[in-house]
């Protein structure tokens, strides 16, 4: 296909969203390489991505032109590539998350390094979204969130809590400290295991470097946050097993994922290869499949526009931070995590993914719940 046809038919799909290329508002897009047409149509959605990490492309507001992007289904309709197929293909196949395979998310994401987190997150280093109903500050609003879960909970002291996927400590120091009750916090990043046993010293906190199926104990509670997001949909029944078995029979359950209104079985093959190896968002029906036989449903909570804001606050810290952050880092980096942050706000600003928090409890407990917002 000649390039003068492909940059037709480019033009003619980002019209339909009101884009324009090489237009002058915010969310249109500036094409820098002229080649750019002939390999989206052989890269697809992932060349998409790596082609503006490249500088093949460029646009004033990513997060304003991929909410347009969605809202209007472009995503859909742009060619799959052979790449994808067999991605697909595997997902179907092979347990991608298998526990062989437990520590790559750690050590590809997690371990990118502590000094870019703390320089992007709040003074907690909670890497989830905030809660900013009636709050004006990251800071405020993570806060708000962990205080929320423990409310959801009914922590009480004395009471020993599990955090799968407890990342930096956030939350287990926040209820340690405020709820008076002894946590275990289990990681697969060796970063986030030195810098969460440092930063919850003096508290009754345990941080493990470990994977949810070696868990053996039982807890009062347990919680996740943004974790679900890594254990893979051939691994959901399993999971919900794990947690019932380390779970106490009055005890409480809180979920919190990013959710998919669909149910898929990979995420975008761009933030598969460069952000989160091996995602998977899953969606209502796969995990209500999954609990079902296992727990009962007490309340699910959906917050999703509060990320697209988290979000947006975090770009706005790495960028302000860049100065400290390229010492580590490179000018191609930085691109890349500018596209990762604003893709995903302007995913949730058009309500393509949501975020969920679920409570759940044992089928046979008599637990009389009732949520709170």
């Amino acid at each position: 296909m000649a390039k003068k046809d492909i940059k037709q038919i480019v033009q003619e799909l980002l019209i339909q969203a009101d884009i324009q290329i090489n237009g002058k508002r915010s969310w249109d897009i500036k094409v820098i390489n002229q080649d750019l047409y002939s390999r989206i149509l052989a890269g697809g959605v992932l060349a998409i991505g790596e082609a503006y990490v490249d500088g093949w492309w460029e646009c004033a507001a990513l997060d304003q032109l991929v909410d347009k992007v969605f809202k209007e289904k472009l995503d859909t309709k742009i060619k799959i590539s052979k790449g994808l197929l067999w991605d697909t293909l595997k997902a179907r196949i092979v347990n991608q998350q298998r526990k062989s395979k437990a520590y790559v998310i750690g050590e590809r994401h997690y371990d990118t390094g502590n000094a870019l987190f703390q320089l992007m997150l709040d003074k907690r280093m909670n890497y989830s979204c905030g809660y900013w109903k009636n709050t004006k500050t990251l800071n405020e609003a993570q806060e708000a969130k962990l205080d929320l879960i423990c409310k959801k909970l009914r922590l009480k002291p004395g009471m020993t809590v599990l955090d799968i996927g407890c990342g930096w400590g956030g939350f287990a120091k926040y209820a340690a400290e405020m709820y008076h009750v002894k946590v275990v916090g289990i990681t697969v990043s060796k970063e986030q295991l030195k810098l969460a046993r440092e930063l919850c010293k003096g508290f009754d906190i345990e941080i493990r470097l470990q994977d949810y199926r070696g868990l053996k104990e039982k807890f009062d509670n347990i919680m996740s946050v943004g974790m679900f997001e890594h254990v893979g949909c051939k691994n959901y029944k399993h999971f919900f097993k794990v947690v019932d078995q380390c779970l106490k029979d009055d005890g409480l359950f809180l979920l919190h994922t990013i959710g998919s209104n669909q149910s898929v079985r990979f995420v975008s093959p761009w933030i598969n290869k460069y952000i989160f190896p091996n995602g998977m968002l899953p969606s209502a029906t796969q995990i209500t499949k999954s609990y079902e036989g296992i727990f009962k449903l007490e309340d699910w909570h959906n917050f999703g526009t509060y990320y697209d804001k988290t979000l947006m606050v975090w770009y706005k810290n790495f960028n302000q931070n860049w100065d400290k952050i390229k010492i580590y880092y490179d000018e191609r980096f930085r691109r890349m995590w500018n596209y990762y942050l604003l893709t995903c706000a302007g995913a949730f600003r058009a309500h393509r993914n949501q975020l969920w928090q679920i409570v759940f409890s044992k089928l046979a407990s008599q637990i009389d719940y009732e949520s709170i917002r």
